[in-house]
């Protein structure tokens, strides 16, 4: 009985682990594409250049939905929590 205790113990425990991941996961993605829209508006204001400005927001917006999709596609292993936040932006 007692061994059962614990390894129901440990594996919540376990789970609680893999739950923190998966959240510390999601905020840095979601931190990353954050910054990456404020970069894009950083550009807007100091590239004068309009070539050289539109060809650098085409690639960081490329970036940032390439990050997204990644997202997209690995929905199933965030917690139920954070699959409505996903979905609402």
């Amino acid at each position: 009985m007692e061994e059962k205790n614990k390894n129901k113990k440990d594996s919540v425990t376990e789970e609680k682990i893999v739950d923190d991941l998966k959240d510390s996961l999601f905020e840095s993605i979601q931190n990353t594409s954050k910054l990456l829209n404020t970069i894009v508006e950083k550009i807007d204001l100091t590239i004068k250049d309009d070539q050289v400005r539109n060809e650098t927001k085409e690639i960081i917006n490329k970036i940032n939905d390439e990050i997204l999709e990644t997202m997209k596609d690995s929905i199933d292993i965030l917690p139920e929590s954070k699959k409505n936040l996903f979905e609402e932006e």
